[in-house]
């Protein structure tokens, strides 16, 4: 069976963490929650470093740890990378000193992963030379990445990598971890308690609350699901995913098509057609009207349906619509609600104000 299948038990003064996980066997998963829900402590049990009661791990149809058999794979024969919040790159190396560390744990015939290929997907090139104290925090990370890469893991673990960066770092090192997420052929778990990060990078999410699993599943079906607290708030959004169509230069528009239609959104750099991109909308930018208006500025109006509506704040309700297979959310008034008399399966046009491209 592929993917990563995981129960772990673990008890200490105050905290229990006790959680069961089915996770594809590629891609992005996200453990998402505040700090101290217990992501930290999942992804140290999965690399051995914290041994669960009653713990059980395969990857990738590998069993790495089964307690009821007495098995327990230890930290230095599991092929994993695991990446801090804090690069710990060794300072007296270079970045190529660091890079052929990483290299020299894993025999030439297991490597998976190539230094030339670890070297390009993080943007290494000109770094190669220079030495680990001379880099700045976005750049140490990639060095991490990349070194943890080296080790041609069959499960990469990302512990908050971009905890510690201010925001310039951050949008840095962003561009480098979807490159990961679109080119590598291995699981990575990644930990945050961002949601932007999550939103941008994710294809499933697990979020997490108390040491437990709350809900498991597509990062774009969890975050619209409105008995979940992702689907609620000033900041809730949904994410689309589509495929650039066309760029109109003269007005600086691109057009995206994805499964519910198109959708044009404001763009000044040209995009390749064909290429994939992540959008996110947030619930307060979509309105609904009964009928496809004329005479708008709004220019994306979409044929949806009502999939269900929840109370969201005093005077505020959320609707999740179903847009040819897609989510989105909308955030109305209560007044316009009863105006409207939304109800579940109701067609309705969703008039989108804006939309977001997540890089």
């Amino acid at each position: 069976m592929n993917g990563i299948q995981a129960r772990f038990e673990i008890a200490r003064p105050g905290f229990t963490l006790d959680l069961a996980l089915d996770l594809p066997g590629r891609g992005v998963s996200a453990l998402f929650g505040p700090s101290g829900c217990g992501k930290t402590t999942c992804l140290r049990a999965m690399a051995g470093l914290e041994r669960a009661r009653g713990g059980w791990l395969r990857v990738d149809g590998e069993v790495w740890q089964d307690e009821a058999r007495g098995h327990f794979l230890p930290t230095h024969r599991r092929p994993l990378g695991y990446v801090f919040q804090e690069a710990s790159l060794f300072p007296h190396l270079s970045v190529r000193g660091n890079l052929a560390y990483g290299m020299k744990r894993v025999p030439q015939a297991q490597r998976r992963v190539s230094l030339a290929q670890a070297v390009d997907l993080l943007g290494l090139a000109p770094l190669m030379d220079r030495q680990s104290g001379t880099l700045s925090g976005g750049e140490r990370q990639r060095v991490a990445i990349a070194r943890a890469l080296a080790t041609s893991p069959r499960l990469l673990l990302l512990d908050e990598p971009l905890a510690a960066l201010d925001a310039p770092r951050k949008a840095e090192i962003l561009p480098y971890l979807e490159r990961l997420h679109g080119e590598l052929d291995m699981p990575v778990l990644y930990v945050s308690h961002a949601l932007d990060e999550v939103a941008r990078l994710a294809d499933h999410l697990v979020l997490m609350a108390s040491g437990r699993v709350v809900a498991s599943g597509p990062t774009g079906e969890l975050l619209t699901r409105l008995d979940l607290p992702l689907a609620h708030g000033d900041t809730a959004a949904a994410v689309i995913t589509g495929r650039v169509r066309d760029h109109d230069a003269r007005y600086h528009l691109t057009c995206v098509d994805f499964a519910g239609g198109s959708l044009r959104l404001p763009s000044t750099q040209p995009r390749p057609t064909g290429q994939t991109l992540r959008l996110r909308v947030q619930a307060r930018d979509v309105s609904l009207a009964l009928q496809a208006q004329s005479g708008t500025s709004i220019l994306n109006v979409l044929p949806a349906r009502v999939l269900s509506l929840s109370e969201d704040s005093p005077g505020q309700t959320m609707v999740a619509l179903d847009l040819g297979g897609a989510r989105l959310l909308a955030r109305l008034t209560r007044r316009s609600v009863d105006a409207l008399a939304l109800a579940p399966g109701m067609p309705v046009h969703a008039q989108i104000k804006g939309v977001a491209i997540l890089d």
